[in-house]
C-alpha cells in the first residue's frame, strides 16, 4: 500500500464526516421541533468530532506538517475524497433522514470492521467513534419508519426522497484499488463482505416504513476519486471563507 493510497484512504473516512457534518449543521436553528434541531446539530458534532480525528491522522501519514484544520480548510474541490450522496443538499427533512439513514447503515458496519483494523490508530479512532456512530443509525431508522408509515404527507415525502437519493446508495459498497489496497494490507474491511450487511439491514428499515425500494440502472459514483456535484463547491465557500481570507488567523 503506497502512502499515496494510505492517505487517500484515510481522507475518505474524515471528508465523509466533514462533509456530512458540515450538511447536518446547516439545520442548526432550523430544525422542524426544538427536538431535531438539538439532535441533528448534536449528530453534526459527532461528525466534526470524528472528522478531526482521521483529517489529523491524514495529515501525519502525509508527512508534510499540515495538521487537521489544514487538510479541512485548503484544498480544493477536486481533492475531498467523500461520497457523493453526503454532500447533496439538505432539501427538507425527509431528504435529511433519507441521506442519513443511507450513510448510516453503511457507516455503522464499516466502523465495526475499521475496529479490527491492523492500524492502531484506525482502530482507536473507530473504536470511540463507535458508540456515535450506532446511535447516529438507530436515530435515522427510527425516523426513517416513523415517517415512512407515518402520514400520506410523510410518506409520500420519505419515497420522493428515497427515490432521488438511491442512485448515491450504492457507491461507498463499490471498491476500487484504494479500497482493495486498505483490506489487503489490513487497515479496512472488505467492502464485498459488507454489501449484504447494508443491503440487509436498508432493505429490513424500508420495508419496515412501507416504503418501495427504487430500481437503479447505474449508480452514481466518483466522489471517491475527486469527481464531484457543484453542491461540495457551495459547502467548501461557505465552509473555507475565514481560512481562505484570512490565512493562519487565530482566535
Amino acid at each position: 500500500m503506497t502512502t499515496e493510497q494510505q492517505v487517500d484512504y484515510i481522507l475518505r473516512l474524515g471528508d465523509n464526516a466533514l462533509i456530512l457534518g458540515q450538511r447536518l449543521g446547516e439545520w442548526c436553528g432550523h430544525g422542524p421541533v426544538l427536538e431535531q434541531d438539538i439532535a441533528i446539530t448534536n449528530i453534526a458534532l459527532d461528525l466534526v468530532g470524528q472528522a478531526r480525528n482521521w483529517l489529523a491522522l491524514a495529515g501525519e501519514v502525509e508527512g508534510k506538517g499540515r495538521d487537521e484544520d489544514q487538510v479541512a480548510f485548503l484544498r480544493d474541490a477536486g481533492e475531498y475524497r467523500n461520497i457523493l450522496l453526503v454532500e447533496h443538499a439538505n432539501e427538507d427533512f425527509a431528504y435529511t433522514i433519507v441521506r442519513q439513514f443511507l450513510f448510516d447503515s453503511y457507516n455503522y458496519y464499516l466502523h465495526e470492521g475499521l475496529a479490527k483494523s491492523s492500524h492502531e490508530q484506525i482502530s482507536a479512532i473507530a473504536n470511540r467513534s463507535l458508540k456515535e456512530v450506532t446511535y447516529h443509525l438507530r436515530y435515522s431508522s427510527e425516523w426513517m419508519i416513523r415517517l415512512g408509515d407515518g402520514t400520506e404527507v410523510s410518506h409520500q415525502k420519505m419515497q420522493q426522497a428515497l427515490n432521488d437519493l438511491w442512485i448515491y446508495a450504492d457507491e461507498p459498497l463499490i471498491a476500487d484499488e484504494v479500497d482493495e489496497a486498505a483490506h489487503q494490507a489490513g487497515w479496512g474491511p472488505n467492502l464485498a463482505e459488507l454489501r449484504p450487511l447494508v443491503e440487509a439491514k436498508r432493505k429490513a428499515i424500508i420495508q419496515e416504513a412501507t416504503l418501495t425500494t427504487p430500481e437503479v440502472g447505474y449508480p452514481q459514483q466518483g466522489g471517491k476519486q475527486g469527481l464531484h456535484t457543484e453542491e461540495l463547491g457551495f459547502i467548501l465557500a461557505d465552509m473555507q471563507w475565514l481560512q481562505r481570507a484570512y490565512p493562519g488567523a487565530e482566535w
